[in-house]
């Protein structure tokens, strides 16, 4: 790099120039669909800005049979395609055995697994300590990804750290995390095992109330109950649902709204808020609508929902992009912690907008061991020269955030003849413009 060439001339001397300890040249992405586009479509959009060259960071996707009919995007994007298995994600993009063998003989440096499939599984990241040469999990490591990652698990530690959450049936359990971990005997009181534990759980909480697996999600191991009678078939079809997963009880906050806090966390113990979204209106408890910054809570009370966020995550030694969940309500401006999501999110692409981020490039520094300082999107937003060396003291230190605003809207398809329930069908025509303020991702083309 010199003044004449303000391109970084190899991989290898970024790292070096930015704090880094590991140079990620060769990134598996275990996805498929716009999880697989959108991170080698971003990653090459910093590649170019920063080497002026976009192939400097390669990739290798897996495709099933399915995806190669499907004829999807990533594929054609990628440098390398591995064909695996079809069929459900446990026989590829969630087959940790297979993502590991494939990251070993194909020689990467780094595996990303955006969301979905493997992107929470602990065994991941742990699996890739173990491979003779050093491969780097972009995401959080095992540890706080499965205190985190797991419902009840994270309630506790939340509530230990003095965020506020929801009544639930493990209401006043606290740890030392830190010391201690969460003991078995701790996280076993706090996981309702049978239906007549959960018909008094549910009694002294106080209906109307849900009853949630804790490794559910994207609406799977969910029930509402308002009386007693439903509790008993409701908590079985959670475990139906979910099998084998520890359920709890929650309170249901009847006309709250959902917001979250998008973070962004280094290997150095540092980490910070990118503001968040509002995804209150949702479809079979899928977010249907992402809206940011949030402007149904204050300043002064969604800056507080930052702090406890990041307090949360230094708690853990959390690393890498995630998302703090909380339910809002307007009337006493109260806001209680519902969940943390230990990876990117689908919809982070509203915060790249209204932060003028690019997430997954942060994703990769971060792998790479690059301080959040030295980051030049987190130095930007901090009015510091993307270029510059100063440390930055985060707490006291106040973003300089452009006055944007965004919607996101999740295109779905659902078959009216099948009681609604989803399905792609057959895409037939798609034709979209993107432009500067308004764009869509598409992992399909035409039939």
């Amino acid at each position: 790099m010199s003044a004449d060439n303000p391109f970084f001339t190899s991989v290898e001397q970024f790292v070096a120039w930015s704090g880094g300890d590991h140079c990620i040249k060769k990134v598996l992405v275990a996805n498929n669909g716009i999880g697989a586009t959108k991170a080698i479509k971003s990653i090459r959009k910093w590649a170019f800005e920063t080497f002026g060259n976009e192939r400097m960071i390669t990739f290798v996707v897996m495709a099933s049979p399915e995806d190669m009919k499907a004829n999807a995007e990533y594929i054609r994007m990628a440098d390398h395609v591995v064909d695996v298995p079809g069929g459900t994600n446990n026989h590829n993009y969630a087959n940790i055995n297979l993502i590991c063998q494939i990251a070993e003989r194909l020689k990467v440096d780094a595996v990303m697994p955006m969301w979905g499939h493997a992107s929470e599984n602990p065994l991941l990241p742990t699996s890739l300590l173990n491979l003779t040469r050093r491969v780097s999990f972009i995401g959080p490591p095992a540890e706080p990804m499965q205190a985190l990652g797991d419902k009840i698990g994270s309630t506790i530690i939340a509530q230990s750290a003095g965020v506020p959450v929801i009544a639930w049936n493990g209401d006043g359990l606290t740890v030392d995390y830190k010391s201690e971990g969460i003991p078995q005997s701790i996280f076993d009181r706090a996981n309702v095992q049978s239906a007549e534990e959960c018909l008094a759980c549910c009694e002294r909480i106080g209906y109307p109330v849900m009853i949630k697996a804790s490794e559910g999600g994207g609406g799977k191991g969910i029930r509402k109950v308002f009386k007693s009678e439903d509790v008993q078939a409701s908590f079985r079809q959670v475990q139906g649902e979910i099998p084998g997963s520890p359920i709890f009880v929650m309170k249901m906050a009847s006309h709250a709204r959902h917001l979250e806090v998008q973070l962004l966390a280094d290997r150095h113990g540092e980490a910070i808020a990118l503001s968040g979204r509002d995804c209150s209106v949702q479809r079979r408890h899928q977010k249907i609508i992402e809206e940011g910054p949030p402007n149904i809570a204050s300043p002064s009370v969604f800056r507080k929902m930052e702090l406890a966020a990041i307090s949360l995550a230094k708690t853990v030694g959390y690393c890498n992009a995630g998302t703090v969940e909380y339910l809002y309500k307007m009337e006493d401006e109260s806001f209680a912690f519902l969940e943390l999501n230990p990876r990117l999110q689908v919809e982070h692409p509203v915060t790249e907008n209204i932060m003028g981020m690019n997430l997954p490039s942060c994703q990769l520094m971060v792998a790479m061991g690059i301080p959040l300082h030295r980051i030049g999107d987190v130095r930007r937003l901090y009015g510091r020269h993307v270029r510059g060396t100063d440390t930055i003291d985060f707490q006291f230190s106040e973003k300089v955030v452009p006055p944007r605003h965004c919607i996101a809207v999740r295109v779905t398809a659902e078959n009216p003849e099948a009681g609604f329930q989803p399905t792609s069908g057959r895409i037939q025509e798609l034709h979209f413009h993107s432009s500067i303020d308004v764009w869509g991702y598409f992992s399909v083309n035409n039939s």
